[in-house]
């Protein structure tokens, strides 16, 4: 083991289409910009702080049984980037009107959390969650 913990976990996506990348989890998402690169051949790089990161390990029944959860079949790809949020499905609302694909709408999970999940640009698959959520008023 490394003798001190990581400080910080950056995810790095291949954007294709970077402007509608930075735009969309910028702008929609709301990701606060902390740095942005551009080089003198054309590369370009925005570095964005989207809260605490944490590195989710999940074997594939796991991964089927989490599917089964939010989407009611098996569509995750190997990697998947989850957002808490404090309210799943405004933001939901307002990812998908940004420019996400609704892959399944917010569902109250068995541990009791809602869950959204989301084609984004850059091909990422996302899930939007919101711990504890008020009980449902019925």
């Amino acid at each position: 083991m490394i003798t001190d913990p990581p400080l910080q976990m950056r995810l790095v996506v291949r954007a294709d289409d970077y402007e509608s990348a930075v735009a969309f989890y910028r702008d929609v998402l709301g990701g606060r910009e902390e740095l942005q690169v551009h080089g003198d051949s054309g590369e370009r790089v925005t570095i964005l702080d989207v809260g605490r990161a944490t590195l989710e390990i999940s074997n594939p029944a796991q991964v089927t049984m989490i599917d089964a959860v939010e989407v009611g079949r098996q569509v995750s790809p190997d990697l998947r980037v989850a957002f808490e949020v404090r309210d799943v499905e405004q933001a939901t609302d307002t990812l998908t009107s940004g420019g996400a694909q609704l892959i399944a709408p917010p569902t109250r999970t068995p541990w009791n959390s809602i869950n959204a999940r989301l084609e984004a640009p850059a091909g990422l698959q996302i899930t939007l969650f919101q711990e504890n959520p008020p009980s449902d008023p019925t």
